[in-house]
């Protein structure tokens, strides 16, 4: 077990000294937990094949699944990309830093063990200024996945970390909670069009703004190493089996989302919903028994999503045994959090249009 530190920084202006000591661990070859605009990041050395063995260790993650290297600025890119696509200036200079993840082919400096043993690796410039400083002061591209324990439900706060991960990392650092809420949108410039692997924290329609037709995979990934992160079937998981309902009319969806609440109360489950404020003051009433949260409001994607995995975290640590909720439409935020919500899923009960 390693002892770890956890240690509170200022999440607009991190104190130097915390940030240095961070620095200083990264560069021995530990792993440092911190905070990103997404979610929270664990962070080891993206060129020391040892320091990621250490990531896969520590969240018991599956060594065909890659990670996401992490730059501090874009001039950063020659230091782990072989090759810049001509429309990697474009989306850098509209996204960067931000939850942007491009798929690029990868430079000789970069050990196999961050991108599953692939000739591509996934890069971005984060946005928060906690994890801009970490980059700066180590000088380091930091190779960092989310940093929970493989399958489960992403961090948002550093508590999350610490529940999860304590004793397996030399240091958290605590910039509070993070803003998005929901991991960074994966794009693959090797293919043409442009493909989303992972609907994350930059829609779809902004990046079409820029490039044109952007397709978007909605498949699963196998056992052969994954072009990104995420795509496994089953991820981004609470302990409770999750129930999503999915369809495009907003009363079907909530009418659904009671009967199979209530079917479910009545067979003894200890049950958890998450709806739109709106929807959660309409049924109210219909759900004596359940636990139900709020996420936001209904035209408020940001919101939702950063409400989600710490609800589904909640939810767990409640001890209720299955949780439905719906998906939130399929435009901007809508479809990354029905990605995660899918992946999150045991059971999908889809409506007719």
């Amino acid at each position: 077990m390693t002892t770890t530190r956890r240690i509170r920084v200022n999440a607009r202006e991190p104190e130097p000294a915390a940030i240095a000591e961070a620095a200083a661990l990264l560069r021995r070859g530990e792993l440092v937990a911190f905070p990103t605009e997404t979610v929270y990041g664990l962070g080891a050395n993206a060129l020391d094949a040892r320091a990621v063995r250490r990531i896969f260790e520590a969240k018991g993650r599956p060594a065909n699944d890659p990670l996401i290297v992490h730059l501090a600025s874009a001039e950063w890119l020659p230091r782990v990309v072989a090759a810049l696509p001509a429309t990697v200036e474009p989306l850098a200079a509209r996204f960067w830093p931000g939850p942007l993840t491009l798929i690029l082919p990868r430079a000789p400096a970069v050990p196999p063990e961050v991108t599953a043993g692939l000739e591509t690796v996934a890069v971005r410039v984060p946005a928060h200024p906690v994890a801009l400083a970490l980059l700066r002061i180590s000088d380091l591209p930091i190779a960092a996945p989310s940093a929970n324990r493989f399958g489960g439900v992403s961090p948002t706060t550093a508590e999350h970390v610490w529940h999860d991960l304590a004793g397996r990392v030399a240091c958290i650092l605590d910039g509070g909670p993070t803003p998005i809420g929901v991991e960074s949108t994966v794009l693959d410039l090797t293919t043409q069009p442009p493909r989303i692997l992972r609907p994350g924290g930059t829609p779809r329609e902004a990046l079409e703004a820029v490039l044109g037709t952007v397709e978007v995979w909605e498949g699963s990934a196998t056992d052969a190493a994954q072009r990104s992160p995420g795509l496994l079937a089953k991820h981004y998981a609470p302990r409770a089996r999750l129930t999503l309902v999915l369809g495009e009319d907003t009363e079907a969806l909530l009418a659904r989302v009671v009967e199979v609440a209530q079917t479910l109360g009545a067979q003894g489950e200890r049950v958890g919903v998450l709806l739109a404020d709106e929807d959660a003051r309409q049924v109210e009433t219909l759900l004596p028994g359940a636990i139900l949260l709020a996420l936001g409001p209904r035209d408020d994607l940001a919101e939702i999503a950063r409400n989600l995995y710490a609800a589904l975290r909640y939810l767990d640590a409640q001890g209720v045994t299955v949780i439905v909720t719906r998906e939130f439409g399929r435009r901007g935020l809508g479809l990354a959090i029905r990605d995660r919500l899918r992946r999150a899923a045991s059971q999908i009960i889809t409506l007719s249009s």
